[in-house]
């Protein structure tokens, strides 16, 4: 990695951070977008020093708390670099029920940033636990403040275009992919001692055979007080979805039972 290209990334953030015209982008950074500020911007430097990140594209998803963008590694690799936004104003009452009570964050206190950065390691600790226990999702590689980098998922043979989800696709096997889907809500449960707490069809990515799941930060430790509440959510809204499709999936909340019935791990 040129070393200039890293000063050059300080530079900009520097500049923004005076309030200063955004320097002209490297061919490194391609996009730096205004809605970044400085300590973004210095996530974003420190992940590129690292050696981490060699080349960001354009953005590939948007939402409303976060925005996902095609990068590389520094050997040309492609990366998804999840950037959370620190200005989303309903972070703090959207987010906290997702964090208040589970046993590994106690202190909640601080601004919206702080929680954001939070919010962004939560989704990176519960992707290793996750891919740990054997479900698939993308490999987490690296996180810095509100910055998380982990595998792009793409269409193979397309550089830089996100694999699609789950809602937009005409599966061929519709029966198998209900069983990988359930069995992974019980490899959450049962090995990653997790709950996803907003799995559907919008949160599940198909690229080719494989499905993905995707967007972790919402994923609950077992021990949360809404565990089982959300565990019987994630449930439902994943057996309405396939019958839809005709798949004969038996009853959920049976399903359900059988499940929080037995100790998680």
């Amino acid at each position: 990695m040129p070393e200039g290209d890293a000063e050059e990334l300080a530079e900009r953030a520097s500049a923004r951070a005076r309030g200063g015209k955004r320097a002209k982008d490297s061919e490194l950074f391609e996009v730096v977008e205004e809605v970044f500020d400085y300590p973004t911007l210095m996530a974003l430097y420190k992940l590129l020093n690292a050696g981490v990140i060699g080349r960001m594209h354009g953005a590939v998803a948007s939402g409303k708390e976060a925005r996902i963008y095609w990068a590389e590694d520094p050997s040309g690799g492609d990366l998804a670099v999840k950037i959370f936004l620190t200005v989303a104003s309903e972070f703090r009452r959207g987010r906290l029920i997702y964090m208040e009570g589970d046993p590994r964050f106690r202190r909640l206190r601080g601004d919206v940033r702080k929680l954001v950065e939070l919010w962004c390691s939560k989704e990176f600790r519960n992707l290793k636990r996750a891919l740990e226990a054997g479900v698939r999702v993308p490999r987490p590689i690296a996180r810095r403040g509100n910055v998380l980098v982990m595998e792009f998922i793409g269409v193979p043979g397309v550089r830089g275009k996100p694999a699609p989800l789950l809602k937009d696709v005409e599966l061929e096997d519709p029966e198998g992919a209900f069983r990988t889907l359930r069995s992974y809500i019980e490899l959450l449960y049962r090995g990653a001692k997790l709950v996803h707490a907003d799995l559907s069809e919008y949160n599940v990515m198909v690229r080719g055979g494989e499905l993905i799941l995707i967007d972790f930060g919402s994923a609950v430790d077992v021990g949360h007080p809404m565990a089982l509440e959300f565990l019987r959510r994630d449930i439902r809204n994943i057996f309405s979805y396939f019958s839809r499709l005709g798949v004969d999936t038996g009853d959920p909340d049976e399903f359900y039972s059988e499940l929080s019935a037995s100790p998680a791990g």
